[in-house]
């Protein structure tokens, strides 16, 4: 039976992930493998998520980044984690939060995995059929504002870029994770639009699937800062301008992500 290793990148995680939650899902679960990505957290988070894999030490394993850099490093770094083990077959992310449930990803695994055509499977808070979507006004607005923009970008009938949890086939990973993204949050539409160059806008939505949620509930402590909220347009415009000139190059060794000099340790 196929394998998901789930990244779960956490950044000052220690008051607010839910331990229990995450060794219940493995024990009922056995063909999944947790990857936390400790992303420089100043608080008790590292100490914590070791804590974590002595309650399973083959199935979860923590990655600490010496430094703070953004959920699309620390996504990346274990991208390319899982990639080096041979017995993963999809790799996943979800937000530490669980804001999209760990069943709910599952729900996704599932679907990637009932189709050998599909590449990736994403969830969708914006689906018609999606239920259950609780999210405050202001963030509601941000998002509608956000996505007009990434729409106008992508040039793809996706409703939903944003949605922390997504799966990936292990055969497309080099080809979205060999390079460092350019956001530090919305790396997401750099995903679309690497995959948009690697497969062609043809074949890409027949490789993709954007399924609804049954439930997403926004959880308070999101580390997007004010200053991130207010250079969000600029990030949108840097994308655009890069992804538009920048040809499709073959993957060479000097972009790969280098683990040792991007991870404290891996343990």
């Amino acid at each position: 039976m196929k394998k998901t290793g789930i990244i779960i990148p956490c950044y000052n995680e220690y008051y607010r992930l839910e331990k229990e939650k995450f060794c219940k899902f493995l024990n009922e679960n056995p063909n999944y493998h947790l990857c936390f990505v400790n992303d420089g957290s100043s608080d008790k988070t590292s100490e914590m998520l070791h804590q974590l894999k002595k309650t399973n030490y083959h199935k979860i394993s923590v990655i600490d980044l010496e430094v703070n850099q953004g959920k699309a490093t620390a996504v990346q770094t274990g991208a390319n984690y899982l990639n080096t083990l041979s017995y993963i077959d999809n790799i996943a992310f979800l937000d530490a939060d669980l804001s999209t449930s760990l069943e709910e990803l599952d729900n996704l695994v599932q679907k990637l995995n009932s189709n050998d055509q599909l590449k990736m499977v994403f969830g969708s808070r914006k689906a018609e059929s999606a239920s259950e979507i609780e999210r405050s006004f202001m963030r509601k607005i941000l998002s509608n504002f956000v996505g007009f923009f990434i729409r106008v970008i992508l040039q793809l009938p996706i409703k939903d870029t944003q949605c922390g949890a997504k799966v990936f086939k292990k055969e497309i990973i080099d080809n979205i994770y060999h390079k460092r993204f350019i956001s530090r949050w919305l790396f997401d539409i750099e995903i679309f639009l690497r995959l948009k160059k690697h497969i062609g806008l043809k074949d890409l939505l027949n490789t993709i699937s954007e399924e609804p949620l049954d439930s997403w509930i926004e959880v308070e402590g999101s580390k997007i800062t004010i200053k991130d909220s207010f250079l969000i347009p600029f990030n949108l415009i840097l994308i655009w301008a890069n992804y538009l000139t920048i040809r499709t190059e073959s993957k060479s060794a000097s972009d790969i992500f280098n683990l040792k000099t991007q991870i404290g340790m891996v343990r």
